[in-house]
């Protein structure tokens, strides 16, 4: 098999994994509206798992891409452009896909402590 398809094999099927759990985090995701209405009016310990599981399949959106961006990273990293010299940090180089992997683990965190933070707030308080 030459070189350019193995490539070309082993980004098919990660982009079909990234996409199956992508397909299956976004099922817990909320929109905008409905997740900016849910945390203005959380006050049972549904809602804050609710609005938990969200934060939990962005995480898990945002570590996909974050795979996603450190494959192109190495395949760039492998195979250099052009793009490497004259635009550092274009969309076609292994810096740009580095940043972005970086960052977007770094958004999985956030998102995971979000969701932590929802799970804290579930817990009853204790009277004094």
């Amino acid at each position: 098999m030459s070189k350019f398809l193995k490539i070309t094999r082993n980004l098919v099927l990660l982009a079909m994994a990234a996409s199956l759990s992508t397909t299956l985090a976004l099922g817990q995701t909320l929109n905008k509206a409905e997740l900016k209405q849910l945390i203005a009016s959380a006050s049972t310990p549904a809602d804050h798992e609710r609005i938990a599981k969200h934060f939990d399949a962005k995480a898990v959106k945002l570590e996909a891409d974050a795979v996603e961006h450190e494959e192109l990273a190495a395949e760039y990293t492998r195979n250099p452009t052009g793009q490497e010299i004259k635009h550092p940090m274009s969309g076609q180089t292994a810096g740009h896909c580095k940043y972005l992997a970086k960052t977007l683990r770094e958004a999985a965190k956030q998102s995971r402590q979000l969701a932590a933070d929802h799970r804290e707030m579930e817990k009853p308080t204790k009277a004094k």
